[in-house]
């Protein structure tokens, strides 16, 4: 059964940076192309960073150049380092596969507030 995990969440500062981590099981990880996704409060879920297997990336016009997806296929695991945060950051934070959206996780919550 497909799992992901999401960590390293919390509470920062604007400007602040943060290190989200995503463990998968219960799928060939290696094959897929993988998304952090969010979804602040009220608000729609929505893509914010992708990596194909190969590790090619895209990233929403919002994060871009402050948030950077990398992938490890050995340990199964992807993360985003989230940098010069700001407050319309704040959302919980989930990864899935992209496309072809499976189960999702509990996610990790981010707040950025001073």
């Amino acid at each position: 059964q497909v799992q992901f995990v999401e960590s390293g969440g919390g509470l920062v500062q604007p400007g602040g940076s943060l290190r989200l981590s995503c463990a998968a099981s219960g799928m060939i990880f290696s094959s897929f192309a993988m998304g952090w996704y969010r979804q602040p409060p009220g608000k729609q879920r929505e893509l914010v960073a992708r990596i194909s297997s190969g590790g090619s990336t895209n990233y929403a016009d919002s994060v871009k150049g402050r948030f950077t997806i990398s992938r490890d296929n050995v340990k199964k695991t992807v993360d985003l380092q989230m940098n010069s945060l700001k407050s319309e950051d704040t959302a919980n934070y989930y990864c899935n596969r992209f496309p072809g959206i499976l189960r999702w996780g509990q996610g990790t919550p981010v707040t950025v507030s001073s």
